[in-house]
């Protein structure tokens, strides 16, 4: 019975390889920016399954990026630290004392914690942030919030020199003003930004969430820009959906092919996106 298992298992693992061939060749060679937060960055076994997938896309001739968050670790940083944040309209000021501790966390102990997780799969990844050759220049967003920043100005070619070297980039979402300014930029905003700056095939947008919902509780698999506009104007997306989904519409009018919204929280998320029939989550073109 054993040996009849481990047959079925092998003949199962091929058809799925034979059957991945047409969307193995159709992202050969592909720019796919992924924005890597939620659930997943704080569970070892899942940034290990998320780091094999990304060596895993690269081999198959896929350029991954990868934008990371890291709130959760900011947060508890700052309690360590005794530094307490003030808050306007439910969003939190970044002072001068918090965005030293917010580049200390994302561009230090996170963004190296992915890139040793992608290089002990085989990869070779390279930890940046937005300030490193001037990738992403910002402007401060609104006054009230302090070091908070908008990307105004990106430069993607250092990111084009890693792809010639077979390099996964790994960037932490922190900014460089016009002025010597560091800039917190949120991470989704600063993934959209980074994939039109790279015209990319695919922006993945892993999220605690299965995809954008309809007024039913369903997940919709794919959508037009035009209904994203929709939804959200008759209140169907609310709450947290309403910056990713403008983060989608607005990597989209920048050159992006399709944005996804799907779930980091299931195994094997980006491949089952990229390399099966129905892919998952929620489809965003333009």
């Amino acid at each position: 019975m054993k040996t009849l298992d481990m047959n079925t298992d092998r003949k199962a693992t091929a058809r799925t390889l034979s059957n991945a061939l047409p969307d193995l060749q159709r992202y050969n060679g592909a720019i796919v920016v992924v924005k890597f937060g939620g659930h997943a960055m704080g569970d070892q076994a899942a940034m290990d399954t998320f780091a094999r997938d990304i060596v895993l896309m690269q081999m198959v001739g896929v350029n991954p990026v990868i934008v990371h968050g890291g709130g959760p670790m900011i947060n508890e940083k700052l309690d360590v630290l005794g530094i307490k944040s003030s808050f306007v309209n439910g969003k939190r000021v970044t002072d001068e004392a918090t965005v030293e501790v917010v580049e200390m966390v994302l561009s230090g102990l996170v963004n190296k914690r992915i890139v040793q997780a992608i290089n002990g799969q085989g990869g070779k990844a390279v930890g940046l942030s937005g300030k490193d050759a001037n990738l992403m220049i910002c402007e401060q967003t609104n006054p009230d919030l302090g070091f908070v920043g908008s990307p105004t100005e990106m430069d993607a070619s250092v990111l084009r020199d890693l792809f010639e070297k077979d390099m996964i980039p790994v960037i932490a979402p922190v900014g460089a003003g016009r002025n010597g300014e560091t800039f917190n930029v949120n991470g989704d905003t600063a993934a959209g930004a980074i994939a039109a700056a790279l015209k990319a095939d695919r922006l993945l947008l892993l999220t605690d969430v299965a995809g954008v919902k309809n007024a039913e509780g369903q997940v919709v698999t794919e959508l037009k820009a035009e209904t994203i506009r929709a939804m959200i104007a008759d209140g169907t997306i609310a709450g947290g959906m309403i910056p990713k989904t403008e983060t989608a519409l607005m990597a989209i009018e920048g050159g992006v092919r399709g944005v996804v919204i799907l779930d980091g929280r299931e195994p094997n998320a980006c491949l089952l996106e990229l390399y099966t029939k129905h892919g998952a989550g929620s489809l965003i073109r333009g």
